[in-house]
Parts: structure tokens; sequence; C-alpha cells
């Protein structure tokens, strides 16, 4: 697989809660954060602005907009940032999968959007590669995406059979779509590693360690893949990715480890081979150090979870 679909199906993406947002008159909505979940919604009709704790810069969404969080920070959607914020918890209370939620009589604004849960032991590292929030505001990106968008607002606003499983699939569909967006833009000047898988060099590397993790990579190969020098490229790595390229290498094939580990009977020794360690106590001394544990207790305590 390429490395985004490598890192979203690590992340086991499942939809917890899609449904609209039908706002009128003057609003303010704080969302509290939330750990290990995905945000993805579109502005089907209206406009706000969207402000994210730690990013600098609020952003105007307007109809057609999409926007991706994942960083489980808290944000605030409004249709003026000067107005005081009310709970979304309050506001969603009595939020229903595919239903929509009226606030001050609607009719002004309409937002649908999907709440992913990520499940998994290393759910922070993997989120961490995604940046804090993705704004696709290009005509271009609202046209990739309109069929899709269209069509949720049409099944969170029309209950119909089937509607629960037609609504998650689109969810999964627009929150694929908008990161394959984001790449394609090539934001690559964007620190973090979407950012760094945007960029045609940097990217041709990653792309090499996720097809073949279990080739004897080294600094001048990955170095040579990205069409570099070994200091220009390490350099340029780290700052990008910000780990440098053999750290990288080594904590993507644990993360590989702890999911097979954790979701197949296959023994150590074969779990070590599958990912260019001949040696049980090399592969050991690497994943105790980058996971905090031996893979003999990872994968007890992961068995006895499943047993629980």
């Amino acid at each position: 697989m390429d490395p985004l679909s490598d890192v979203l199906s690590l992340l086991k993406p499942r939809s917890y809660v899609s449904a609209g947002f039908d706002a009128g008159g003057d609003w303010s909505v704080r969302f509290s954060q939330q750990q290990n979940f995905i945000k993805c919604c579109t502005v089907v009709s209206g406009q706000c602005w969207l402000a994210v704790d730690g990013v600098p810069e609020p952003m105007h969404l307007k109809a057609g907009d999409c926007f991706v969080l994942g960083s489980g920070r808290t944000f605030r959607l409004a249709s003026d940032l000067s107005l005081p914020a009310i709970e979304s918890t309050a506001v969603f209370s009595s939020a229903q999968e595919g239903g929509v939620v009226t606030y001050n009589g609607g009719g002004g604004f309409f937002l649908g959007g999907s709440r992913f849960a990520v499940n998994g032991d290393h759910v922070g590292i993997l989120l961490a590669m995604l940046p804090p929030v993705v704004h696709l505001w290009k005509e271009s990106d609202r046209a990739a995406l309109r069929w899709a968008v269209e069509r949720m607002a049409q099944e969170l606003r029309e209950r119909q059979p089937g509607n629960d499983l037609v609504v998650q699939q689109l969810a999964h569909m627009m929150l694929v779509q908008a990161l394959r967006l984001y790449l394609s833009d090539e934001h690559g000047e964007q620190a973090g590693w979407l950012g760094a898988l945007a960029d045609k060099q940097i990217g041709a590397a990653i792309n090499a360690i996720h097809h073949d993790p279990a080739q004897r990579w080294t600094l001048a190969g990955l170095a040579s893949v990205a069409g570099m020098s070994r200091s220009i490229f390490a350099q340029k790595f780290k700052q990008k990715v910000g780990t440098p390229p053999m750290e990288y290498l080594t904590r993507w094939r644990m993360l590989l480890a702890a999911d097979r580990l954790a979701n197949s009977s296959a023994p150590i020794a074969r779990v070590a081979l599958s990912l260019g360690y001949e040696s049980e106590s090399a592969f050991g001394a690497a994943f105790k150090r980058v996971m905090g544990g031996s893979p003999r207790q990872y994968s007890l305590e992961r068995q006895a979870a499943s047993l629980s």
C-alpha cells in the first residue's frame, strides 16, 4: 500500500457519529478536546469561521469547503468568533447517527460531518503524522468532493433504508479524498509527515520505506532514492518529518510489528524476519526502545486484552 493508506489502515478509522448541523442567526459552538478521533466536515451551505487551538489564524469557511481535524485539539465554529461560545455537548446532546441537529431555527448554515474513532495502542504516534487541520477551499477541491458532499447532505436529511451504512461509507470516502487532495496540492513547505509526503524528494524516500520496510535500507540508499546527497537528505528529512530517516524507518517497522503481534498468530521470529531483522534479539531491542516493552510482553498483553 501507499504511505497514506498504510497509516490510515493502522489507525483503523470507523465512523463513530455522522450528523448534520443546521444553524440560523448568530451562533458560536466550542468543541472540547477529544483524543483518538479524526473529524471530517464539509460546509454544505452558508459560511462560518473555524478557530483551532494552536493554529495562529482562524479560517473562513464557505459552502463547499472541507476540513479535517486529526489532532484532537479544541476548536470553535461560529458565525462570529467574538460571540460567547456554547459547548457542543449542549447542542449535540440529542444527535443520532445520520440525523440533523437544528440550532437557532436553522436555515442559515448547514454542516455535514463525521467523527471517526481510531484505536490501537499507538494512536498518538500515528495521529501526529497528520497536520492539526487540513482546509480544502479551492474550486478544484470542491469539485472533487461535490458529489459526496451533496449525497451526504441528502442522506442526513432523508432517513431511508440503509441510511447508516451509506453515510458511513461516504464519510470514509470523504476523509481519504480530503487527505489525498491535500497531498496533490503539494504542501511541501509545511512541516509534518503529510507535508513531507507531498515533497517529491522526501516523499520518494518515505514511499520506498513503506513499500519495502524489510529492505536493508541505509542512509545512503534512501538519499539515492530521493536524488540527494546523504547530508542534505538527512537534514531535509529531519526538518520536514521531525525525526532522522533511520529513526523513522525503525519506528515504522515497530508500528507494523505491533499491529502484527496484536492481530495475528505469527511467532515473534517470523515477524522480526518479515521486517528485515534476522536476529530476534536485535528486533527485540528495537521494539523495546520504540514501544517501551518486549515483543513477547506486548503479545501476551494483547492476547489477554482480547480475551477480557
